[in-house]
């Protein structure tokens, strides 16, 4: 907080607690002796034959009233607690909340400190490494990836060792670190209606899946003139681009006749937002050791 807005918190209070002062005694018209209370007199008001009487109040209630100001009196000079204003008690609400702040530092270093220099693979071999990288997993990525990491429509199954960009914990790194962009260019202006149903089929064959064997082997001239230069000749797919490998059975966004046609039609465009901003270095470390475990699992059980 500011200078001028812990003067201003001050200013104020001290002020309400003047105009609560005034209020209460400019209403005690008379001093209150409990064994000898006055005629009751009324203030004129009526309502519903009820009428208001015009008392003041009783001494003891008034004397709560002092003690409650006195209090606010005394905290405030003792605990400003206003930005950098220091009271009697040399507390102030900054000072609390960096030592509040260190503390919290020193507990996370004691928790999350040693895997900042550790390798991923040794990570991943750590039982208790691998429970924080999980909840770590599921607070920041788990709305895409889904809470067991097998993925969504349009979102990457982590499961499996079919990897867009790499599966290598360096590789992993950079994607959390990074981010990725990946972009898929719409074909359909190049090459036509019959070229995008041809080039269908052609992908259904890679995968062994039913097709039209004369319309594939159009599309295959059509794939080896324009997509090749992302998937590659043998469709295998680049994980410098991050094209994927068409041939493996493993979909993004679908395996059927229209939704081939679709990708192919009007292109793909999706993204994952890079963590280097949202997580610090160790909890970064966390997940990608706890996302290569996820793809190891199936080797570990052999």
């Amino acid at each position: 907080m500011s200078t001028f807005w812990s003067l201003w918190v001050i200013v104020l209070t001290l002020t309400n607690l003047a105009l609560i002062v005034w209020v209460l005694f400019a209403n005690r018209k008379v001093a209150v002796d409990d064994q000898a209370l006055p005629e009751n007199k009324t203030t004129g008001h009526v309502y519903d034959g009820i009428e208001e009487y015009d008392n003041p109040l009783p001494k003891w209630w008034f004397m709560l009233f002092i003690v409650t100001l006195v209090f606010s009196a005394a905290y405030l000079l003792i605990y400003p607690g206003m930005g950098n204003f220091k009271g009697l008690a040399d507390w102030t609400s900054v000072g609390a909340l960096e030592a509040s702040e260190a503390k919290a530092q020193v507990q996370f270093d004691e928790t999350f400190g040693k895997y900042r220099d550790m390798p991923i693979e040794e990570i991943a071999q750590s039982r208790e490494a691998l429970k924080m990288g999980s909840r770590i997993f599921a607070n920041n990525c788990a709305v895409c990836h889904g809470a067991d990491g097998g993925g969504n429509f349009g979102f990457p199954d982590l499961t499996d060792n079919a990897w867009l960009y790499g599966g290598t914990p360096e590789k992993i790194l950079e994607t959390l670190y990074n981010g990725r962009q990946g972009v898929m260019p719409p074909q359909g202006p190049v090459i036509g209606e019959e070229g995008v149903k041809n080039t269908t089929e052609y992908v259904l064959s890679l995968n062994g899946l039913e097709h039209d064997a004369a319309m594939a082997a159009e599309g295959q001239k059509v794939f080896n003139t324009v997509c090749m230069a992302c998937h590659g000749l043998d469709a295998k797919g680049n994980q410098t681009l991050g094209a994927p490998n068409l041939t493996d059975d493993i979909w993004l966004y679908g395996s059927s006749r229209e939704q081939i046609q679709h990708t192919i039609r009007g292109g793909r465009s999706n993204m994952m937002p890079a963590q280097r901003d949202k997580l610090r270095d160790d909890k970064i470390r966390l997940v990608a050791a706890y996302v290569y475990s996820l793809s190891r699992q199936d080797e570990e059980q052999q």
